[in-house]
């Protein structure tokens, strides 16, 4: 089977669904998706959230982590922060996950850096 864009943009859609999904579910506040696609050799999209603690911060990313690889059949390329649970970045390299502590989201202010990306809205 030839892998086709329209594949490839109807599979990125139902990740980033699923991602806000389950980062909603969890409680995870202010979540927001950037396009950063026009901008960036990296990623697509930043998916950014917020946790309230530490634990909640590294609970979403560990479940996060754990049912994409049921669901989607991925791991992430990359996993980072785990441990301290303050910023964890998780790349699947299309679309990046950043999980903040209160406050750090701000002090690095990832949505003012890319301003130029554009929000979506997956609803």
């Amino acid at each position: 089977m030839i892998y086709t864009k329209a594949m490839k943009n109807k599979d990125q859609k139902a990740r980033l669904q699923f991602i806000m999904e389950h980062l909603t579910d969890k409680k995870g506040l202010n979540p927001l998706v950037l396009d950063v696609s026009e901008f960036s050799n990296v990623t697509d999209y930043f998916v950014i959230v917020d946790g309230m603690v530490n634990r909640h911060v590294s609970a979403m990313a560990r479940t996060l982590v754990r049912e994409m690889k049921e669901k989607f059949l991925q791991r992430p390329h990359r996993l980072e922060g785990l441990q301290a649970g303050e910023w964890i970045l998780v790349d699947y390299a299309d679309i990046i996950v950043h999980i903040f502590m209160p406050g750090l989201r701000e002090r690095y202010d990832l949505e003012h850096l890319w301003k130029d990306g554009k929000k979506v809205s997956l609803t």
